[in-house]
């Protein structure tokens, strides 16, 4: 039996993973048992996503992760992206994007071992190049941001930076399990030590106004 996790990522709490779930049926289509389908709201540019480190925690030996684009698993530089593949490759599993590159495919039983190394050469080539692709896409997305914010400045038209209200929710919720330090918290979802205690003392403020109403 083929078995499958799917991972469906999306930025901010504004956007919907909707689009992604026809990977689900594409799935089963294929022939996959879905033992699980991991929904996350995160940045892909930080690495300790909590579903994403449950779904590899849950990996077995032999499962494929299913996802729909290469920058939903990662849009981290290319050493720390290729550390989460590792992980996965670890724990005896295959990471699948549809039409980019597919590692449960390199090896066959009717392979010579010549023909073994040349395909694992080429999805190595392939997989890095995808994940380089999805973070340089990150960088330039945000040099963009920059370059308009500093013209719109520029123009007085400027009205500052919405909250990423999904990264605020992931500095509660690690903070809410008591297990992790102010700084640690910070590292975790890639952000600074300041904007920590800013957003706890934020949520802190309403929690007080709520409770007084």
């Amino acid at each position: 039996m083929k078995i499958a996790r799917v991972y469906l990522r999306v930025s901010t709490i504004e956007q919907s993973n909707q689009r992604q779930e026809k990977i689900i049926d594409e799935a089963m289509d294929n022939g996959y048992y879905i033992a699980k389908v991991y929904r996350e709201q995160a940045s892909g540019t930080i690495k300790d996503r909590p579903k994403l480190r449950e779904l590899i925690s849950d990996l077995q030996s032999g499962e494929v992760i299913i996802a729909e684009n290469i920058d939903r698993i990662s849009r981290l530089p290319l050493h720390d992206a290729m550390d989460l593949v590792n992980e996965i490759r670890e724990k005896g599993a295959f990471l699948s994007i549809p039409n980019v590159v597919d590692l449960r495919e390199v090896m066959t039983e009717n392979q010579t071992e010549l023909s073994k190394i040349i395909m694992s050469s080429v999805q190595e080539m392939l997989l890095k190049m995808a994940l380089q692709i999805a973070r340089d896409d990150y960088e330039l997305r945000r040099e963009r941001q920059l370059t308009g914010i500093a013209l719109a400045k520029k123009n007085k038209k400027y009205k500052g930076r919405r909250p990423d209200l999904n990264k605020h929710q992931l500095i509660l919720d690690l903070w809410a399990t008591g297990n992790y330090t102010e700084a640690e918290i910070a590292k975790r979802v890639d952000c600074s030590l300041p904007q920590v205690k800013r957003v706890k003392q934020i949520y802190k403020t309403k929690s007080i106004q709520s409770a007084a109403n």
